[in-house]
């Protein structure tokens, strides 16, 4: 740990160096097997004599805090159970937009008997093996200095023949930005074209981490109702110069939006020369139809940013996205993206590049879209049966969740009530609404639930709503 003298400090320099090994001890900052800097090493960092710092050791040793060991310097061998910090005073306060803000997800590293939560992914089908002969190749070469703020020439050009294949969309690759995630490329692409005080319109109910990103960036936000075809275009603001949303499956209801809707969609674009963000969040996963055009690819005037990520397809812990941008606004969101954080990382752009060239994704994607499309129809079988009492399921053709509306009204707090002493994590419907009354509802994730585990998590689900509603 670092240590201070202070000149100013009556106490001798011993004095000092012993006084605050021995607080870091009993506080319980160093710890019992922690071993303390040499002294010989300490006092050249300190400057003063190597004599000034065994004295302060061998003071630490007579009250048994630190023992000598031949060979392995002084160990702590004492430790005392560190009390409560007091919160320090400060002065600081968030700014009024940032105290508004609160967290979409809480909690999210706590665990679940039955994880029902959205936007979860089944840990045991990441490709662990592939990944890890990717980055092995990746470490075969010094790390690099800075990097393109835009990502790796070679990551871009096997994500745009990556997106070519999947999803039909032909971008060069000097129009492809690398994000951490589909929410940092929304930030950048609305930093690029969207002024503060500028309207923008998201799905109504929505997806709520990016209602909140739009705002505290300074936008006004506001709310575009859903229908079975998607947005309703005609409720869109005509001051609206950016609209988000999300055509392949709506979250949180889960409809595609029709052909005639993207169509008019983009019209309203261009008519109103506004930006449309089409975040294709999860389409890998399609379970019955067909998936329609991506509105990047039937957009004809450069209106359309397309946003992937691999949260879905891969794992959220990897921090990979992308956003396929206008060759208009390319240079302004490359130069926001060095603004930001300069650049991705080195090594993992370089795994990802070799684990897209060489395949593994492809194969990947293969493996897991047979065991989500085997665990939606498990689950969709239960939906029907186990849970019709208390609540309808909406059609979802695609992705990694399913909403209820539930025949009662439920809080949030008795929701978690609930099902929390019984370990299902489950989010509420609530949430996604920023605008207009909530509707009562289960978003109900099935990406990390087990498929054997379907039947038992729907019935314990079902029991504890039915207990909360008898």
């Amino acid at each position: 740990m670092e240590l201070f003298i202070d000149p100013t400090d009556g106490r001798g320099i011993a004095t000092q160096i012993y006084a605050q090994l021995r607080d870091a001890i009993t506080d319980g900052l160093l710890v019992t097997g922690d071993r303390l800097t040499p002294s010989r090493a300490l006092a050249r960092d300190l400057g003063v004599s190597r004599f000034t710092v065994t004295d302060a050791y061998t003071r630490l040793n007579a009250e048994g805090l630190v023992r000598g060991r031949a060979g392995g310097g002084s160990i702590v061998c004492a430790t005392a159970t560190r009390a409560a910090v007091p919160v320090a005073a400060t002065a600081l306060a968030p700014a009024p937009q940032a105290a508004q803000t609160d967290m979409f997800d809480p909690n999210p590293t706590s665990d679940a008997r039955f994880d029902l939560r959205p936007g979860r992914v089944d840990p045991t089908l990441f490709p662990t093996s592939a990944w890890r002969r990717c980055m092995l190749r990746a470490l075969q070469a010094p790390p690099p200095q800075y990097g393109d703020p835009a990502g790796t020439i070679e990551l871009r050009t096997a994500l745009a023949r990556w997106v070519l294949h999947s999803r039909g969309i032909d971008v060069d690759p000097r129009d492809l930005v690398v994000t951490s995630g589909a929410q940092h490329a929304i930030d950048l692409v609305a930093r690029a074209v969207v002024e503060p005080g500028a309207t923008v319109a998201v799905e109504e109910p929505g997806y709520p981490p990016v209602a909140e990103l739009l705002r505290i960036s300074g936008a006004k936000v506001v709310g575009v109702p859903v229908d079975d075809q998607g947005i309703v275009v005609d409720a869109i603001p005509p001051s609206a110069r950016l609209v988000y949303v999300t055509p392949s499956h709506q979250y949180p209801l889960g409809m595609t939006l029709s052909r005639e809707r993207r169509l008019e969609l983009l019209r309203w674009a261009n008519t109103q020369d506004a930006a449309i963000v089409e975040d294709d969040y999860d389409t890998e996963f399609r379970h019955t139809a067909r998936p329609l055009e991506p509105l990047q690819r039937l957009d004809e005037h450069g209106r359309v940013v397309y946003v992937g990520t691999f949260s879905k397809t891969l794992s959220p812990s990897l921090r990979f996205g992308f956003a396929a941008v206008p060759r208009s606004i390319a240079p302004a969101v490359h130069a926001l993206r060095q603004a930001v954080d300069w650049c991705p990382p080195a090594l993992a752009q370089a795994a990802m590049t070799t684990f897209i060239d060489e395949g593994h994704l492809q194969r990947h994607l293969r493996r897991a879209r047979h065991v989500y499309r085997h665990r939606h129809q498990r689950l969709w079988a239960e939906l029907t049966n186990t849970l019709a009492q208390h609540g309808r399921p909406l059609p979802s053709d695609a992705g990694l969740h399913v909403t209820v509306l539930l025949h009662e009204q439920l809080t949030d707090d008795e929701l978690r009530a609930a099902t929390r002493p019984n370990g299902i994590g489950v989010a509420s419907l609530r949430g996604s609404h920023r605008f207009t009354t909530p509707r009562s509802g289960l978003i109900i994730g099935f990406g990390a639930l087990a498929t054997d585990d379907v039947p038992a998590a729907l019935h314990d689900l079902s029991e504890a709503l039915g207990l909360r509603t008898l």
